[in-house]
């Protein structure tokens, strides 16, 4: 009678197994939890010797815990054997439900393949269910009873305590105990991994709050402004934070710098600017208002990051005072185009000027001398060639050619003033020459910047006096019709009349005016040139009608 079956035996074997596989439950890692695997089967299940072997992530199994040897424990853990000589051996054995068996009778061609094992040489069996130490018993473990579910592993027993093969409620027990070993394994894995997953998690948390806090030091004790905005929707520009070194420069508190956004801080004409360096990213020199309401010119630089993957995007905006150098360069452009004693606009400056209001083309027709040179013109292509128009120029309607506002010269026979033009009065000094002379260049000098002075005070806003050379002064003044001009240059020879006073020493100084027109089709020195001449002949007239008056008074 098969001892196995009795219900005694059977129970005792039941509360075996159950505490073995509650100890599965308890193991705290997956090293302990392939010990309690491998002791399991020899406390509870009655084998003298158990080996565990794990499937590696290369496929190769490894002898991850062995059990009931020491010698075989310190001969086998850690050894490894193929997974394709695993699978002949599964493949080749006596399948005992879930298990597979291989008897000593067919176990000799194994012997040398690259699986470690473990027996002892024994006697042959004396009856046919005596277990012989070449026999050979493996419980596969597999991740789910599910079909073709992942195996996990193998386990090997050897030796059962009672000399003889397991009975029907010996292989059910093994069976039982292999799945529940690979749900334990499966969940050992997991809590592993897990656990694995945790500590990385807490090392990425911990490197990113060293990281955010290294980037608050750094925004917020940087030397120079640091601004973070919104980018894209109503809030673009919006600014959200700003350190310490920003707030310094505009004289403002962090709590009011978050009601603005660059915008509202720009120099009006910078706005353009502003908005494509914050669109594209880049580089620009602006202005930005302080608290007092000045202006101070700063370099910004946009960077665009991102809060997270695909998370919203932000503007990190570098400002750098760069006010000093700006002023420099602002000086220095000054020199280059102004006058170094009267601080007025120089010659280089001044045909600067006019010529940005002339262009090469002849002045604008009106549309009737316009139609009947085009009923004269027998082909297009004169008419272009005649008036000095690109083909491209003619596909355009009359008065649209380009965006250049054309400068006329107004008709300075026109009695009603409705004609009018860019004034051009070029005024010489008279009597500066002998001031000179007799009071030396300090009082020349100081002379020629009171002129300056009261030539400036006459001209409208938008009207320029610029100092030509020597005691040369030229006036662009737009607008006027020819009445006015010359009522302007009235006006100013009034203005310089008036006796000036140099250390305590009253001079006086006449002013001698012409007045030319630009037009387009002319240049900036054939316009200087006109009003050059017309000057002069204001000045023999003069000269000519004080000599009169003296042979008269003789």
């Amino acid at each position: 009678m098969d001892t196995e079956s009795e219900p005694y035996v059977r129970l005792a074997t039941l509360r075996q197994l159950h505490q073995v596989v509650a100890d599965l439950n308890t193991a705290r890692s997956l090293a302990d939890t392939l010990q309690a695997v491998a002791d399991g089967i020899v406390r509870g299940l009655g084998y003298e010797l158990a080996a565990v072997n794990l499937v590696r992530p290369d496929g190769d199994l490894v002898v991850a815990a062995f059990a009931g040897s020491a010698a075989g424990e310190a001969l086998l853990l850690g050894r490894a054997g193929s997974r394709t000589s695993w699978d002949r051996r599964l493949t080749m054995g006596e399948r005992w439900g879930s298990l597979r068996f291989i008897p000593h009778t067919e176990g000799w061609v194994l012997i040398d393949d690259d699986v470690p094992q473990w027996h002892t040489e024994g006697p042959l069996p004396r009856f046919p269910d005596e277990w012989h130490p070449g026999d050979r018993l493996y419980a596969p473990m597999h991740s789910s009873q599910s079909v073709g579910s992942e195996l996990i592993g193998v386990i090997s027993v050897d030796r059962p305590v009672s000399g003889r093969h397991p009975g029907p409620w010996g292989c059910e027990a093994l069976q039982m105990y292999a799945f529940q070993a690979g749900i334990a394994i499966s969940n050992a894995r997991l809590r592993a991994n897990m656990q694995r997953a945790l500590v990385r998690l807490e090392r990425d948390q911990q490197a990113l709050r060293a990281s955010e806090e290294s980037f608050r030091q750094a925004f917020e004790y940087a030397p120079s402004g640091m601004a973070i905005a919104e980018m894209g929707g109503d809030q673009h520009g919006k600014l959200l934070r700003a350190n310490d070194a920003l707030c310094r420069l505009l004289g403002r508190s962090a709590s009011t710098m978050r009601r603005f956004s660059f915008s509202d801080l720009v120099y009006p004409e910078d706005v353009g600017l502003l908005l494509r360096t914050s669109a594209e990213g880049g580089r620009a020199e602006l202005r930005l208002a302080r608290r007092d309401g000045t202006y101070v010119w700063v370099s910004l630089r946009n960077s665009v990051v991102a809060d997270t993957t695909d998370g919203p995007r932000f503007l990190l905006t570098h400002v750098e005072d760069i006010e000093e150098r700006k002023s420099r360069e602002l000086q220095l452009a000054h020199r280059a185009s102004h006058d170094s004693l009267t601080g007025l606009p120089n010659s280089a400056e001044l045909r600067s000027r006019l010529s940005s209001r002339l262009c090469a083309r002849p002045q604008e027709r009106d549309a009737h001398d316009t139609a009947d040179v085009l009923e004269r013109t027998e082909d297009v292509d004169d008419f272009a060639f005649s008036y000095g128009y690109g083909p491209d120029e003619l596909a355009a309607p009359l008065g649209t050619l380009d965006s250049h506002t054309h400068t006329v010269p107004p008709d300075e026979t026109d009695e009603d003033g409705g004609s009018k033009g860019l004034a051009v009065l070029f005024c010489d000094l008279d009597g500066f020459k002998s001031i000179n002379d007799r009071f030396g260049h300090h009082t020349g000098d100081a002379v020629l910047i009171e002129v300056a002075r009261r030539l400036t005070a006459v001209v409208r806003d938008g009207d320029t006096v610029a100092r030509l050379g020597g005691d040369e002064f030229v006036v662009l003044a737009d607008h006027l019709a020819p009445a006015d001009a010359a009522d302007l240059a009235v006006r100013l020879r009034n203005a310089i009349i008036p006796p000036i006073r140099v250390d305590g020493r009253a001079v006086r100084v006449g002013a001698s005016f012409g007045i030319g027109w630009a037009g387009c089709g002319m240049t900036a020195e054939e316009v200087l040139h006109s009003a050059d001449q017309r000057m002069y002949i204001e000045k023999r007239s003069r000269s000519a009608s004080t000599r009169n008056n003296h042979r008269r008074a003789g």
